[in-house]
């Protein structure tokens, strides 16, 4: 009997500790202490706990409770309170305060981050922040907007969270993402261009993205508003490097190239300014005096030799036309004449005399 007694009392202690343990699961959940926001209680008895808590303090309310579907361990956060998070932050969803708000909001706004260096948020509410497009920057936390590059930097990625110095021989402009290289002519010596400079006169650029420029080489030149050296024109030289101008080949010299000295013109030619070449007379006809070419007595005789022959061909010309007008037409010639023919008696025609002037009739 007292074995029997002894075993009844074991199992109502079992018992009892099973019921105990089943009530705490169903009844109330025990929360960690957070830093941040009021504890929130199980829906089985939320209600329950607030009417008490208003009949204590004499006001009968009912405080609202939202329930949405979030992972276990929020449970013991009262969400309702979420904020959203301010421009230029967005929620921590490894921290509990955040990652059981909805979108981008936390249950207080000093539990949300700022957005980091190359990245920015304009609105409020969002769960991630933008990165800053190529060409702009931010160097800054918490930024609401990127800033663009100024003249002489560029931003080849997005999310930078600074410019790049254009490099000597390269430049670009504002919110640029590449620098550009300068052109033929153009030059930059230093980094941070803003653009490119033309070569002084006389210099000049055969290649782009010139740090430097050259001299013009002999026989061309470069005024200071153009770009790339110039050939000197005929009849122009220049011996010297690096020159804005040619010289006009001098005279009594001729310049066979532009990059030579000029060269002193023979004693039987005459080279007048901007010569190219000696110019000679012809040995037969003509011969040089001075700076000009005269007949020589040879062309001087042959020329009066053919002004005679053409006078007599003229003369002869003349005597022929004389002789073929005194030629007259046989049927007409005593019509015409007034001297009556040889072995004839002077007598009337058509009742004109021979020495008479004769008279048409229609003819």
């Amino acid at each position: 009997m007292k074995l029997l007694g002894k075993g009844c009392y074991l199992l109502l202690i079992a018992f009892s500790l099973v019921g105990l343990i089943l009530g705490q699961i169903s009844t109330v959940t025990v929360t960690p202490s957070l830093p941040f926001g009021p504890i929130l209680t199980t829906s089985t008895d939320a209600n329950d706990h607030n009417i008490n808590t208003s009949e204590r303090s004499g006001i009968t309310t009912h405080s609202p409770v939202t329930t949405v579907s979030l992972p276990s361990n929020c449970t013991g956060l009262n969400i309702s309170s979420c904020v959203p998070c301010s421009p230029g932050h967005f929620p921590n969803n490894a921290f509990l305060n955040c990652s059981c708000c909805l979108g981008g909001s936390c249950l207080a706004p000093e539990d949300c981050l700022m957005c980091p260096q190359g990245y920015y948020q304009p609105l409020a509410g969002h769960d991630a922040c933008l990165p800053c497009s190529k060409g702009a920057y931010t160097n800054s936390t918490g930024s609401t907007a990127c800033q663009s590059c100024e003249s002489g930097f560029y931003a080849n990625e997005t999310g930078s969270k600074a410019c790049q110095d254009c490099l000597p021989g390269y430049f670009s402009e504002v919110n640029a993402s590449i620098c550009e290289s300068c052109a033929q002519g153009l030059f930059c010596n230093t980094t941070r261009c803003t653009k490119c400079t033309i070569c002084p006169g006389g210099e000049e650029t055969l290649s782009t993205a010139a740090t430097e420029c050259t001299d013009c080489q002999p026989g061309m030149y470069k005024p200071p508003n153009e770009l790339l050296c110039r050939m000197c024109q005929t009849g122009y030289y220049q011996i010297k490097m690096g020159q804005e101008s040619c010289n006009l080949c001098p005279e009594r010299h001729y310049c066979p190239s532009p990059d030579v000295i000029p060269v002193l013109c023979p004693n039987d030619a005459f080279c007048p300014p901007g010569s190219t070449a000696p110019q000679y007379c012809m040995e037969t006809f003509f011969s040089k005096s001075g700076d000009h070419c005269v007949l020589t007595p040879l062309a001087i005789f042959l020329l009066v030799i053919i002004a005679i022959f053409i006078l007599l061909v003229i003369i002869v010309l003349i005597v022929r036309r004389k002789k073929e007008v005194k030629r007259r037409d046989p049927v007409r010639s005593p019509l015409l004449s007034k001297e009556p023919i040889p072995g004839q008696d002077a007598r009337l025609s058509y009742g004109i005399s021979w020495d008479s002037e004769p008279v048409y009739a229609g003819w």
